[in-house]
């Protein structure tokens, strides 16, 4: 049987119009590092020609040499600038550093990214292949909600969850801004794409 980690995973769902506190559970994730506006920045053209490349093979050899068939989940990044008012008012995506990510299952090993990497390099036309790392990603307690629209709507979203929700409820942020893009914007309206937007959090005074 063929295992779907958005489904089996709580947190690949989040409310539309509202934030929601989870508790991530600590994933696996294939991921690549890069910095600059996502929309003109070769590298991060090449971090996603090259990361579902090595995720597909990955599935394939997975299914093949192990017996354990998954699907390739959605695209995914963390976000962040030394100023987080570029993702809010500023809204300056030149000063954006950020790690684009695929999350694949636990049993995934080092040895099995290799092969898998020499896979797609015999191929060619993956050029980051030698950037690409297996890491694991504990976010532990969150805040996250369901944005609908275009990437670029997101600032007021954002705003309310880091100066309005978060300090409300008496956390502060804490990891990344992590984005988890539920709809292919390359087949989807910019009206209809669903992200997930999350910020993991801690207690104000810890």
């Amino acid at each position: 049987m063929k295992a779907d980690l958005k489904k089996e995973i709580a947190t690949y769902t989040a409310p539309h119009g509202r934030f929601a506190i989870v508790t991530v559970p600590a994933l696996q994730f294939l991921m690549i590092d890069g910095h600059g506006d996502p929309n003109t920045s070769q590298v991060y053209e090449d971090a996603v020609t090259t990361i579902f490349p090595v995720a597909y093979k990955l599935k394939f050899l997975s299914k093949g040499d192990l017996g354990r068939d998954y699907s390739v989940m959605p695209l995914e990044a963390l976000w962040w600038s030394d100023d987080m008012a570029s993702f809010t008012s500023a809204r300056d995506k030149s000063r954006w550093d950020w790690t684009l990510m695929n999350l694949v299952p636990a049993w995934i090993t080092p040895a099995h990214l290799a092969t898998a990497c020499g896979t797609v390099a015999r191929k060619g036309g993956a050029l980051l292949l030698e950037d690409v790392r297996l890491e694991r990603l504990d976010e532990g307690l969150s805040v996250q909600t369901l944005h609908v629209g275009p990437y670029d709507d997101e600032a007021p979203v954002l705003d309310a969850m880091h100066n309005e929700f978060i300090p409300a409820h008496s956390l502060r942020m804490t990891g990344k801004h992590h984005e988890i893009y539920l709809s292919d914007f390359r087949r989807t309206p910019a009206s209809k794409l669903k992200t997930i937007l999350r910020q993991p959090v801690g207690g104000a005074g810890a």
